[in-house]
């Protein structure tokens, strides 16, 4: 088996909140195309890891990073990358869905219409887009409804509609299952395990069996550290670390 291309990295990386210092010397690696799952307590530092890879910390005045993130050769904090550039780059799915207050179509023509996609492209981009993520049988005739009218189910697919029509290489998700019944988090599930034919994943969840069922590779962190990273059966089976075997089989806190 060849060597997975290392899409996304992190070096070395340390981050503030003012005098908080959240993430500590954090050193990961996402290989290409695969699902890599971020784990751990509720404060241990997933989400905010997750959110320096699309640089939304640049909206917190008081938030200070150190450290490098690559995006294959590239350091994504050069001063010479903008940020509108890294968003389009790596796509960011949220906990809760949020469709824009407008019509589906409009929720995924609005981002070509800001990165200046030709009006005559976006259709087939919209229609592409919500075939990708198994929306198209479901919508095709009711493309001018309100988005705000959808299921809750719906609108997260929507939200990973509008994020794949631009085309990004990496796909970030902070808990995308987490406000979703069972049925609506297997049809995410499945759309999660189709797109990374195409793109690299990167997912946040609280939910053990969901990693296990679609992570190819799983991360542990607790306390802003990572205390283990590697394939998602070792972490959950063969775990190398007395933290990681007591939180995977449910003896923590």
């Amino acid at each position: 088996m060849n060597e997975a291309i290392i899409k996304l990295s992190a070096q070395g990386l340390n981050l503030w909140f003012g005098n908080k210092h959240v993430l500590k010397n954090v050193s990961v690696t996402f290989p290409e195309k695969q699902v890599t799952a971020l784990i751990g307590p509720s404060g241990c530092g997933k989400s905010t890891l997750l959110r320096c890879f699309n640089r939304m910390h640049d909206l917190s005045p008081d938030a200070r990073i150190e450290g490098k993130i690559m995006l294959e050769n590239e350091d994504l904090y050069d001063k010479k990358i903008s940020v509108t550039e890294v968003r389009k780059r790596v796509g960011m799915v949220f906990q809760k869905a949020n469709p824009f207050p407008k019509s589906i179509y409009e929720n995924i023509n609005y981002g070509l219409k800001i990165n200046d996609i030709p009006s005559k492209e976006r259709p087939a981009i919209i229609e592409r887009a919500l075939k990708e993520s198994y929306l198209w049988e479901e919508v095709k005739d009711e493309l001018k409804k309100p988005a705000t009218r959808m299921s809750g189910g719906q609108q997260q697919r929507l939200c990973i509609a509008r994020t794949v029509a631009l085309r990004p290489e990496v796909i970030l998700m902070d808990e995308p299952c987490s406000a979703l019944d069972p049925i609506s988090t297997r049809k995410v599930e499945e759309l999660i395990v189709q797109l990374k034919k195409q793109y690299t994943i990167v997912i946040v969840t609280h939910n053990m069996q969901q990693a296990q069922r679609i992570a190819d590779q799983t991360i542990f962190m607790y306390l802003g550290e990572v205390v283990e990273e590697g394939r998602t059966d070792d972490i959950f089976n063969h775990p190398q670390k007395d933290l990681t075997k007591n939180y995977v089989s449910g003896h923590f806190g």
